[in-house]
């Protein structure tokens, strides 16, 4: 197979769910989508780390970093902040930061959209999402929309068909072809990617 030196252009598909931290089950429910996803960074930093002895380097190791993903959004909604945030809502509908908040463990997936129809997936095994500063401005003389950024810190999890644990994990597929996406949504969830099924009712009227 030829080697593939398109850059993607686009990013769709940001799903995200809570982590079964019982053990029965990979998740909690099902994936859940946000959409408008506008961009994701995701950083992996590594260091070399050198050994020295007789006047020169001796061994040189990796040391890898935290897993850092800084994401924005044209509009995050209150139900899924209540989710990713650990936050507490009242019956009415309010709810609240504060100091005992605690976000639950998530898993994520989204795509990297390519001008040939291609996606790239892309797998976030093990992590929590941070709550996000809250800015606003006077409207002028345009109209400007704002984004809601949050950033998130994620971990090495258990995943199955690998051998080590892995915090982040990729999978392409070529245009109109799903066997990666499918593979990654049960790697990353422990489920099958969600469809929609459409169910049409046909009536009938009848005269005498």
């Amino acid at each position: 197979m030829p080697k593939k030196y398109k850059a993607s252009t686009g990013i769709d598909e940001f799903y995200y769910a809570k982590l079964d931290e019982t053990g029965t089950a990979v998740i909690v429910g099902v994936p859940e989508r946000i959409k408008f996803l506008q961009n994701i960074n995701i950083e992996m930093p590594q260091e070399a780390v050198r050994a020295y002895g007789d006047n020169q380097t001796a061994e040189i190791a990796v040391s890898s970093g935290n897993i850092t993903v800084t994401s924005a959004f044209h509009k995050l909604p209150d139900e899924d902040k209540a989710v990713l945030f650990g936050l507490e809502k009242t019956a009415g509908g309010l709810y609240a930061y504060g100091s005992s908040d605690t976000p639950p463990y998530v898993a994520c997936v989204f795509a990297k959209t390519y001008e040939d129809g291609s996606k790239e997936w892309v797998g976030l095994t093990k992590g929590i999402f941070m709550r996000p500063n809250t800015e606003s401005q006077t409207k002028q003389d345009g109209v400007e929309f704002s984004t809601e950024e949050v950033s998130a810190e994620f971990m090495d999890r258990e995943v199955d068909g690998f051998v080590e644990e892995k915090s982040v994990v990729f999978g392409r597929d070529e245009k109109g072809e799903t066997v990666q996406r499918d593979a990654l949504f049960q790697a990353i969830f422990g489920q099958p990617y969600p469809s929609t099924s459409t169910t049409t009712t046909t009536t009938t009227t009848g005269g005498a």
